[in-house]
C-alpha cells in the first residue's frame, strides 16, 4: 500500500509503501508520554520503501527494554514523525501524519501490559460528532 503525508506545518513530506498489516497501537509508557495519548498508532516501512522530504530533527532513545532507538519529529511544529533503528533499516511511521490513516488499522496491540485499564470501553462510552454538546453519535 502506497502512503504519504506530511507534518502538522507541511515542513516535512514523507510516502512510501508498506504492508498493511504492518499496522501496530503501541501501549508502551514511552509512546503514552511521547504522544501524549494512551497510545501510537504505526505503520512499519523498509527503509528502500521510506522516503522523507524535508530535514526532521532526531535523537536518541533508550527505551526501558534498553532499546536504543532514533525518534523523528518535525523541528518547526513538533509533529512525530517516525522512530528507526541505529541502522535506519526500519521505519515505525507515526499514523497521525498519514493521509492513509483512516485505511490503516492496527491487526496487534503491543506493550498491552502498559495500557490503560479503560482502553477496551471506549466504545461503551457516548461519541460525539463533535464538541461535548454536539450530536451524538452511534457507534457499532
Amino acid at each position: 500500500m502506497k502512503i504519504n503525508g506530511q507534518c502538522h506545518c507541511g515542513a516535512i513530506k514523507i510516502n512510501g509503501n508498506t504492508d498493511e498489516t504492518n499496522t501496530i497501537a503501541c501501549h508502551c509508557t514511552d509512546c503514552q508520554i511521547f504522544s501524549g495519548a494512551p497510545f501510537r498508532a504505526v505503520v512499519i516501512c523498509k527503509a528502500e520503501d521510506f522516503n522523507v522530504l524535508g530535514s526532521p530533527k532526531e535523537y536518541l532513545k533508550t527505551a526501558d527494554s534498553g532499546n536504543k532507538k532514533i525518534q523523528a519529529f518535525c523541528k518547526e511544529c513538533g509533529s512525530q514523525l517516525y522512530a528507526t533503528d541505529l541502522e535506519k533499516t526500519i521505519f515505525n511511521v507515526r499514523m497521525g501524519c498519514l493521509d492513509q490513516r483512516d485505511d490503516l488499522k492496527p491487526t496487534r496491540h503491543i506493550f498491552g501490559t502498559s495500557s490503560r485499564a479503560w482502553i477496551n470501553k471506549l466504545t461503551k462510552d457516548p461519541w460525539f460528532t463533535k464538541g461535548p454538546n454536539s450530536d451524538p453519535m452511534k457507534i457499532n
